[in-house]
C-alpha cells in the first residue's frame, strides 16, 4: 500500500487533527467527527507518515489514541 502524504491529504489531516485533541476515539466517532471512512486504512497511512497511534479493542469497539 502506498500511503498518502500528510501534507497533501485533507482526509489524513482531519483525522490527525481529531486525534491530536487527545483522548480516545472509536471508529464510529472518527467517521462522524472527521467525515471519513475506512478508518483502519487512514490509521495505517498516518503511521506510515510517522505518527504513533495506539489501537485497542474492547468488546465490539476499537479505540484509537495518539501517543507521544
Amino acid at each position: 500500500m502506498n500511503a498518502a502524504n500528510i501534507d497533501k491529504s485533507d482526509r489524513l489531516q482531519r483525522v490527525l487533527d481529531l486525534l491530536k485533541k487527545g483522548g480516545e476515539y472509536t471508529t464510529l466517532e472518527i467517521i462522524q467527527k472527521a467525515g471519513v471512512c475506512a478508518v483502519n486504512s487512514i490509521i495505517s497511512e498516518l503511521r506510515q507518515n510517522g505518527y504513533q497511534i495506539n489501537c485497542q479493542r474492547r468488546a465490539d469497539k476499537w479505540f484509537y489514541r495518539m501517543t507521544t
